[in-house]
């Protein structure tokens, strides 16, 4: 049985999807631009960038029940893999605040995506102490 995860600490669906579903051992995120949740601003810089779909990804695992160290697999879609290093410097300090364990992970350069933003993070939690 699935579950609808649904929070106010990221930015709402833009179109005909959900921020995440938790399927009981597993939970998906939606993509996750980086929008203020709060004030629908999106940073210039592609760090800040980072960070803030992080954060989103974040929030949405809290509103399962889950912690940043459940992430088990990451997708990265970036507009320019010149900004490849900058993004895994940020994605890297997140992890590591977190005390957490780097999931496995993809990174694709795509033509555009939402918002014109510079990169969007999805990601997979378990609910399995599998680490």
């Amino acid at each position: 049985m699935s579950h609808i995860i649904e929070t106010k600490r990221a930015p709402g669906a833009i179109g005909p999807y959900v921020q995440g579903v938790d399927l009981g051992k597993l939970v998906f995120t939606s993509g996750q631009i980086p929008v203020d949740p709060q004030t629908g601003v999106i940073p210039e810089k592609v760090i800040e960038q980072t960070r803030l779909s992080l954060e989103n990804v974040k929030a949405i695992i809290q509103a399962a029940g889950l912690e940043v160290g459940n992430i088990i697999k990451t997708t990265v879609f970036v507009t320019d893999l010149k900004d490849f290093e900058a993004i895994n410097q940020t994605y890297k300090q997140f992890f590591d605040e977190h005390e957490a364990s780097y999931p496995a992970r993809s990174c694709v350069q795509v033509a555009r995506l939402p918002k014109d933003v510079k990169l969007e993070i999805e990601a997979i939690a378990s609910h399995l102490d599998c680490w």
